[in-house]
């Protein structure tokens, strides 16, 4: 099965190419660009096939981060793996961001749960956690720096992501970076029927429509 992974749940945007017969990451493409995912992630895309030297109509399945993370580089992101996917007449899937950072930690050091904080900036943290076999533990939140704390700072386990530090005190990987090949790797794995792509929103947009200054339609 060949892989089109694509991450734009951040500041970076990235498209890569996977074969799950092999477990080889054929090729991946992309920059830390902070704004302008609808404008640059085609050319990713185009980039990751040619320096994989594959065509898109080969590929069978599209894997896309649903979040949390940038509220418009999230919808980007799905947007264009259920385009890719209609066009294609292949699956696409969807999988948390921070599945993919818990099991990038995992892999490294099987045999312990994992608890993944990242920063959501204003003082809040994006949390889940998941036992040693990779499953989540409870639904992904949202929580205040204070509450995260007084939940998950006795976690017995391995606790990354950008947020760990503040948290729990805890010294392990503390990236939020989303793993191509991981990401890859469980979109391969997942089932098409329960993961189709949707956004992981845990806050709402910072953009709101301003009501009090709506102009009455004639």
């Amino acid at each position: 099965m060949l892989v089109l992974a694509i991450d734009t749940s951040g500041s970076g945007c990235f498209a890569a190419v996977y074969d799950d017969r092999s477990g080889e990451l054929l090729s991946c493409a992309g920059a830390d660009i902070g704004r302008g995912h609808a404008e640059r992630l085609m050319e990713f895309v185009d980039e990751a096939l040619t320096a994989s030297a594959r065509e898109l109509v080969e590929i069978d399945r599209i894997a896309v981060t649903t979040g949390p993370g940038s509220f418009t580089g999230i919808r980007v992101g799905v947007a264009a793996a259920r385009g890719l996917a209609l066009a294609l007449g292949k699956p696409a899937v969807g999988v948390s961001t921070l599945r993919v950072v818990a099991e990038g930690t995992r892999l490294k050091q099987a045999g312990q749960p994992v608890l993944v904080v990242i920063d959501a900036k204003r003082d809040e943290f994006y949390l889940q956690a998941f036992d040693a076999s990779g499953s989540a533990q409870g639904e992904a939140e949202i929580l205040s720096a204070e509450e995260a704390h007084a939940r998950f700072s006795g976690f017995a386990g391995i606790v990354c992501g950008s947020g760990a530090r503040a948290v729990t005190g805890a010294d392990g990987d503390r990236t939020d970076t989303i793993d191509m090949a991981t990401l890859a790797r469980l979109g391969a794995a997942a089932d098409p029927a329960s993961a189709r792509p949707k956004p992981l929103y845990l806050r709402g947009p910072d953009a709101k429509p301003q009501a009090g200054f709506a102009v009455t339609r004639a």
